[in-house]
């Protein structure tokens, strides 16, 4: 059973490949739009920027325009419908806010997804319990965040793991982070239980990066890495800020990351020694 695609990294492919193919007939936005009768170059644009879901007509249209052989048409035909997808595991997303539904979107295509977290447990290995101490809180810098319904997106998001094909995955977690001194005993208690847990499954690995220990570059923001099944869709990363977050896509950036986890995974705890810290603080 092939894995699902990711519309949101397909969307980016199909954006750049229309604009490679419209540069190469040497046509500005202007006047692919003034051929096709669009009142403004902003659709246009926000397809090949991959920022909206494209409709299967306009890329025909465009498709027509720069005059595309058969097999290369074929073969964007098919991005393009995976880009504009609605079915099967996407309806369950339709709650989400803008934020989660990006995760949701590079998680449900990934192949393999590595995640850097200083401060808190990363979302895809979080209990509800813990989750809606951390959603609960975002609300005293937003107080129109919804946390049940934050909590139910969440939910839907874990449900990645447990698929029948699922991604690889590797958390890098500081030991700060899993401490979390100042959550309930109880909560904190669960989660400890949660990632021993997960530990157990052949395709996720936690790692802990113990304080005290140089880590070289040190990372300033939690960061994410997807890789995905077909080579030709970019490789991404994802840099979590307060107010937004920062999709990475060019070669330099994506290398440049990939590097400072190799940093990291050169200091982390290894597997078994992850799991014994984590028992350590469970009956503590």
């Amino acid at each position: 059973m092939p894995l699902p695609t990711s519309p949101v990294i397909r969307r980016a492919r199909l954006g750049a490949e229309l604009r490679q193919l419209r540069r190469r007939e040497a046509l500005t936005l202007e006047q692919v739009c003034d051929r096709l009768g669009w009142a403004s170059t902003s659709k246009l644009s926000r397809i090949e920027l991959g920022q909206s879901r494209p409709d299967l007509a306009d890329v025909l249209d465009l498709l027509d325009v720069y005059q595309v052989p058969p097999s290369q048409r074929d073969a964007l035909i098919v991005i393009a419908r995976d880009a504009a997808t609605s079915r099967g595991w996407w309806k369950a997303l339709g709650e989400m806010g803008e934020r989660q539904r990006t995760y949701a979107e590079l998680e449900a295509g990934a192949a393999g997804i590595v995640e850097f977290q200083p401060s808190i447990v990363p979302g895809l290995l979080q209990t509800p319990a813990y989750a809606r101490l951390r959603i609960a809180a975002g609300q005293l810098m937003d107080p129109e965040v919804d946390v049940e319904a934050d909590l139910r997106a969440r939910a839907a998001r874990h449900a990645v793991l447990r698929r029948v094909e699922p991604p690889r995955y590797t958390a890098l977690i500081t030991e700060a982070a899993c401490e979390a001194a100042g959550d309930p005993v109880e909560v904190r208690r669960e989660q400890l239980r949660h990632l021993l847990e997960l530990t157990g499954l052949p395709h996720v690995t936690i790692r802990l990066l113990p304080a005290g220990v140089g880590w070289g570059p040190v990372p300033l923001t939690p960061f994410s890495c997807y890789s995905f099944p077909d080579p030709a869709d970019p490789r991404t990363v994802m840099l979590e800020a307060l107010t937004m977050d920062v999709r990475l896509t060019t070669a330099t950036d994506v290398d440049r990351y990939e590097r400072m986890t190799d940093c990291l995974l050169a200091v982390a705890l290894p597997e078994q020694e992850t799991a014994q810290a984590l028992t350590r603080w469970l009956d503590g």
